[in-house]
């Protein structure tokens, strides 16, 4: 029976900026003032974009399969790269847990009245310990009741509060308010041109160096996660015209609300004052203490934390199911397949629990709570490219390993539109990936060596993991195979 196509280009637009949007990376973007214009314009059309495309083709081509990712850089290449893609996949979230849980606890600091505990490193690490483990909890209950959490977690944490913060910042232009970033110190010369007598935003970034525009790496990481809707592709009634369209959408509808977001952030808050940690709520106190009305900044800090834990329920048994598919697939010890009874992957789930414990406890250990934030996001858009750079070199390589393989969606232009597009991601993720291993010049990291040290150490070690496991399944398999004849 044919499968019914029922989902329309406006859908999938939404579904996909759903996925994309967080509003945990505004003060980053923030940060950067007006120069903010050009690291979203190479996220959304050097990255964004390419990835939703390939994605779109291979997730057509191998929509029966599943195993996503996985399945994608395995027939392109072979199980153990397959594995790794998929595992670097899981590891980033895994790795992301804590930098959303970190703004979480900073919003609901401003909610009970003490935002100085936003900077506090023990309240935030051991905030973003327990509350995930309520949220594992409530995953391995396997209840109904998570998908309503989401769906209304997005609207009201996610959605609501960007539009109050669109709206408040044009009422305070319209006032006739202080604009802030007319008013950067002329020290940051990255973001400010301090020709003449007075300090003038720059619309593209004073880079002297790789620290300077070290940001991008984790203003990438933003719009990472487009090709895990790039399935639904085949459910269009007309994917080769509907799927670009949609895409293009998505991207429109995260350039506005990321851009407009941000330049809010920008206007009213002092440069000084912005923070990777609860730099947004500092911005919606300003404003709501500004027009008297201080008491919506504890709704509105309510609102971003269940937004934000709801997106942790939403992501913590979808990345895992992954590692879940390649367990059946022999790729993984036998005894990470336990499910429980409501069909979740128990031992998965205590195993990256415990990791998110180690990872959460960075912000009881560092000084820095922004650095924390930010060495936390480094490192997840480090593995996370890996995995994209594997993607778009499957998608290229497929076209002539494979090229009877049926694709509902195929990127435009053949063989040749292929490598332009999948070529201008690789090229992108690759550079990207280069640039998280420099220590941003606005941040205070300490050392610059510890910094990239520890990132090239973190890199290795979460890159190395997949392929161990793989060579001692694969000789694992081989024994067994030989056991097998003698028998």
């Amino acid at each position: 029976m044919k499968k019914i196509k029922n989902i329309s280009t406006t859908q999938l637009a939404l579904m996909t900026a759903a996925a994309i949007i967080s509003l945990r990376g505004l003060p980053m973007m923030a940060q950067e003032e007006l120069t903010m214009f050009f690291y979203i314009f190479f996220a959304t059309f050097l990255f964004l974009i390419p990835a939703a495309l390939v994605g779109a083709e291979l997730g057509s081509a191998f929509a029966d399969r599943g195993g996503g990712v996985y399945t994608w850089v395995k027939e392109a290449f072979n199980r153990p790269m397959g594995f790794t893609a998929i595992f670097l996949q899981w590891i980033q979230n895994v790795v992301w847990y804590p930098t959303v849980l970190g703004f979480a606890a900073a919003a609901v600091a401003y909610m009970i009245g003490k935002p100085e505990l936003a900077q506090n490193g023990v309240f935030v690490g051991v905030f973003a310990i327990v509350m995930y483990w309520f949220a594992t909890w409530i995953t391995l209950k396997g209840t109904s009741v998570i998908s309503r959490i989401t769906s209304q977690g997005f609207l009201l944490g996610t959605v609501l509060p960007g539009i109050v913060i669109i709206v408040m910042a044009i009422i305070w232009l319209a006032g006739k308010n202080p604009i802030a970033f007319e008013h950067i110190p002329d020290s940051v010369n990255q973001i400010v041109n301090t020709a003449g007598n007075h300090a003038h935003p720059r619309f593209f970034p004073h880079m002297t160096g790789m620290s300077d525009i070290a940001f991008l790496a984790g203003i990438l990481l933003l719009f990472a996660g487009v090709e895990v809707h790039a399935v639904h592709a085949p459910e269009l009634k007309n994917p080769q015209k509907q799927f670009p369209a949609a895409m293009f959408l998505a991207a429109l509808i995260s350039f506005g609300l990321f851009t407009l977001g941000a330049l809010a952030v920008a206007i009213v808050t002092p440069y000084d004052q912005i923070n990777l940690q609860d730099g947004l709520l500092v911005t919606f106190t300003q404003l709501f203490d500004h027009y008297h009305i201080g008491w919506l900044t504890n709704i509105i800090s309510l609102l971003i934390a269940f937004g934000a834990l709801a997106g942790v329920m939403s992501w913590i048994s979808g990345p895992s199911r992954g590692l879940l598919w390649t367990a059946h697939d022999g790729e993984l010890p036998e005894f990470l397949k336990k499910t429980n009874k409501n069909g979740v992957q128990i031992h998965i789930l205590l195993i990256q629990g415990c990791l998110v414990t180690v990872l959460s406890s960075l912000y009881i250990v560092m000084s820095n709570v922004s650095v924390a934030f930010f060495l936390l996001s480094a490192l997840t858009i480090g593995l996370y490219l890996i995995m994209y750079m594997l993607m778009y070199a499957s998608g290229i390589k497929l076209r002539y390993t494979q090229p009877d393989l049926q694709r509902s969606y195929r990127v435009p232009g053949g063989n040749t539109g292929m490598w332009i597009i999948a070529g201008i991601g690789f090229l992108a993720v690759l550079f990207s990936f280069i640039v998280t291993f420099f220590p941003p010049s606005q941040l205070p990291v300490g050392s610059p060596a510890f910094y990239t040290g520890l990132v090239i150490t973190g890199t290795v070690i979460f890159v190395g993991i997949p392929i161990i496991i793989s060579l001692t399944m694969e000789k694992k398999r081989k024994k067994q195979a030989l056991h097998r004849q003698h028998t």
